[in-house]
């Protein structure tokens, strides 16, 4: 019997071609290709001599970024291999990299696919010209078409489209037509996040001269998008994602199920043993051999019981209520009185002993959440 823990890594690539106007992510506009390669060759010596990771199995390997795909090919295979020294890369295991339309080409395609990566997260984020442009997207659509073909040729079977709503210049009609033109082209997967404002972002600098679709409107994007994909017959595993039965994101899967998976790179973060750390974005630090690490903490039993709950009812499946009462020692209506009225209401579904969030009730998640995790 084979004991050696499963782990999923995570590896944060913060290079782009450009910052988008939206983005609040750990990326620099910066494709110097000696500090691209001192960036990867300190990520190895960090991944080599990782104690938590050394001897694990590792079945989820997922690059991040930024956009990894601006890597050289031989960069990419370096760190496969990296992870290779410290612990074993399961034959089965989802190796995904995301990537931006028109940083590749088909025989770069085919190179990545040939070193071991078998799942492509492309970003397109609308068809629409006039909404990429406000997003500061430095592709178009026919980009995305090109790429998406090329990869398939490149022999992608498992591919994930990446689409926002509630852009500039969007409405209710042209993001469904985003959606249908993706549901044509058959991706296995499909993630669509509504747009966050966040400090430090170009959007932000424009505060009120930023219009957005109103709330009604991203509403009627949400449950337009969940009708459209269900029909297409994609499964709503998630709240913002989508797949073909048996293409969930096992990589993403650990994080809403809490499972352990490790980190590298700037800005990335991890969960082991109990434990959550994080890195710094501190690239200049991280390039001079510097400990990054920012953050460290030991969940307590309300933090974890808090974090099951909110990432359990992240996912489609919900929570189990012969689960929930076996880890908080009570009903899951007698700890929530509320919850009752929210499933009357329409917000909450019970069936099959497990209970989660409806449609609708996706859309307001995040206050039915809060008022969850107040409870003693």
């Amino acid at each position: 019997m084979n004991n050696r823990k499963k782990l999923g890594v995570y590896i944060h690539i913060p290079f782009c071609v450009k910052k988008c106007n939206y983005c609040d992510f750990c990326s620099f506009p910066d494709r110097d290709s000696r500090r691209v390669k001192r960036y990867v060759d300190e990520l190895c010596t960090r991944i080599e001599g990782s104690v938590e990771l050394r001897g694990a199995q590792v079945d989820t390997l997922y690059f991040g970024g930024g956009t990894p795909t601006l890597l050289p090919l031989e960069l990419f295979l370096k760190l496969i291999e990296s992870v290779r020294v410290s612990a074993s890369l399961c034959e089965d295991a989802e190796v995904t990299a995301e990537c931006n339309p028109a940083t590749v080409d088909l025989e770069y395609l085919r190179g990545l696919r040939g070193i071991g990566v078998n799942r492509l997260s492309i970003g397109l984020q609308s068809i629409h010209e006039k909404e990429l442009e406000s997003l500061g997207r430095a592709h178009s659509f026919e980009d995305f078409k090109v790429t998406y073909r090329q990869a398939r040729e490149a022999g992608f079977e498992n591919i994930s489209v990446d689409l926002m709503y509630g852009i500039p210049h969007q409405t209710p009609q042209s993001f469904c037509e985003s959606i249908e033109a993706v549901v044509k082209l058959s991706p296995e997967h499909i993630s669509a996040y509504g747009l966050k404002v966040e400090k430090g972002t170009a959007f932000y600098s424009m505060g009120d001269s930023l219009i957005l679709p109103c709330e009604d409107d991203e509403c009627q994007m949400y449950l337009s998008m969940c009708d459209i994909l269900e029909r297409a017959e994609y499964e709503k595993y998630e709240i913002s994602n989508f797949s073909r039965v048996g293409y969930e994101s096992r990589h993403n899967l650990k994080y809403w199920q809490g499972e352990e998976y490790l980190g590298f790179g700037v800005a990335a973060h991890s969960y082991f043993c109990g434990e959550r750390f994080g890195n710094s974005r501190d690239i200049e630090s991280f390039l001079r051999g510097e400990n990054i690490e920012c953050e460290r903490y030991i969940l307590d039993e309300n933090e974890k019981n808090d974090e099951y709950i909110m990432l359990s009812m992240r996912l489609r499946s919900g929570i189990s209520l012969s689960e929930f009462e076996m880890r908080e020692k009570k009903d899951f209506f007698e700890a929530f009185p509320f919850a009752s009225a929210l499933v009357d209401n329409g917000y909450l579904s019970e069936r099959d002993g497990r209970v989660f969030f409806t449609h609708k009730g996706a859309l307001v998640s995040n206050s039915i959440l809060a008022d969850m995790l107040q409870f003693d």
